[in-house]
C-alpha cells in the first residue's frame, strides 16, 4: 500500500510547471500539476488523443478553448476535456496545484 498527500513536497515555484504522475496503470495515468502563476505559450495548444479529467485542488485557474470559450476554475471545480479539443492554460494563481486523470487513447484496458 502506498500512501501521501496532494500538497506534501511541492516544489518551489519554477520557470515551467511541475508534472509529477501518482499513479499509472495501463489506459489510466493520474498527475498532480503545480503551477504558479503559469500559462501555456501564445500560439500552444494541447491536443491529445485520450479523455482528461482535471481538478482544480488548489488556487486559480483559467482555460481557454480553440473555439473562444473560457473556463475559470476554482478549488473543488473539476472538469472533463474530451480527447481532440484543443485547449491551453491561459493563466494560474501562485501555489496551484490540479490533480489531473488521463485515458490513454488506445491502451488494451481503456475505460470505456
Amino acid at each position: 500500500m502506498r500512501a501521501a498527500n496532494l500538497f506534501t513536497g511541492l516544489p518551489p515555484p519554477a520557470a515551467e510547471e511541475h508534472f509529477e504522475t501518482l499513479f499509472a496503470a495501463p489506459g489510466l495515468r493520474i498527475e498532480r500539476i503545480v503551477s504558479h502563476h503559469h500559462a501555456s505559450p501564445p500560439d500552444f495548444w494541447y491536443e491529445q488523443a485520450g479523455d482528461e479529467w482535471v481538478m482544480l485542488a488548489q488556487g486559480s485557474a483559467e482555460l481557454e478553448f480553440a473555439d473562444g470559450r473560457r473556463q475559470a476554475l476554482d478549488p473543488g471545480d473539476w472538469l472533463l476535456i474530451p480527447a481532440g479539443c484543443r485547449h491551453r492554460v491561459a493563466r494560474t494563481g501562485p501555489d496551484t496545484v490540479w490533480l489531473a486523470v488521463h485515458v490513454v487513447a488506445g491502451a488494451p484496458d481503456a475505460p470505456a
